[in-house]
């Protein structure tokens, strides 16, 4: 019997092979759209998956500025961040982030499935968000991949 076909296969950054998708986010629903991207960005759909490796694909998301929130989460949900200075939290719902740049609600959902260390700031690297229908990765071939 051959015991070397029993092994597990590690994945490095040497062996993984990676791919580019590109995800149109025209009446998506945030959360769910962001938890399917986040599962690819981090690797997760892969036989080869390796937690401690960025085995992830690239993920191009297009029509950012055409997101659905569920329910009255567009003008509820609050987005809170702190500037570091005393007095310096600062709030915004959905309705001002749209208006001001709509990549950042796909963006923070996606960075909030993600490990929060290293490898997850590794693997957000890996998203490319924008608010139109085009962009700049048309090099990469990428796929188109639907939810």
């Amino acid at each position: 019997m051959d015991t070397v076909s029993y092994k597990t296969k590690s994945a490095n950054k040497a062996t993984v092979e990676k791919k580019w998708f590109v995800v149109d986010a025209t009446d998506q629903v945030v959360g769910r759209l962001a938890s399917q991207i986040a599962k690819i960005v981090r690797g997760k759909h892969k036989p080869s998956f390796t937690p401690n490796v960025n085995c992830g694909d690239a993920v191009i998301v297009v029509n950012a500025e055409k997101i659905k929130f569920t329910g009255k989460k567009m003008t509820d949900k609050v987005y809170i961040h702190h500037t570091m200075y005393p007095g310096g939290q600062r709030r915004q719902t959905p309705e001002d982030l749209m208006a001001k740049d709509p990549t950042r609600i796909i963006k923070n959902a996606v960075a909030g499935m993600l490990p929060k260390n290293s490898l997850g700031r590794e693997c957000l690297k890996n998203l490319f968000v924008y608010a139109g229908p085009t962009h700049n990765q048309e090099a990469q071939q990428p796929e188109e991949l639907k939810f």
